[in-house]
């Protein structure tokens, strides 16, 4: 991951050992990242993702998904 990518990373995702364990979240928030993961494995859409987590914004989701598509694909191009 270049610094520019870790930069971005951590205007959207912190992780902190005195919240949530050390489990990464969305920035301002204590929803884990994992739950947005948990949901779109489980077929359920990003509207029902926001409805149950309102303090998570759709720019961090969305910022979120582009980071990941752009780590899978410079992993799986290198």
């Amino acid at each position: 991951m270049t610094t520019e990518q870790t930069a971005q990373v951590r205007e959207i995702i912190w992780v902190d050992s005195g919240r949530m364990s050390g489990t990464p979240c969305f920035k301002g928030t204590r929803v884990p990242v994992q739950c947005l993961i948990d949901y779109i494995e489980g077929n359920s859409t990003l509207e029902e993702f926001f409805a149950d987590y309102p303090s998570v914004s759709r720019e961090q989701v969305v910022r979120f998904l582009e980071l990941a598509k752009m780590q899978l694909i410079e992993c799986v191009s290198s």
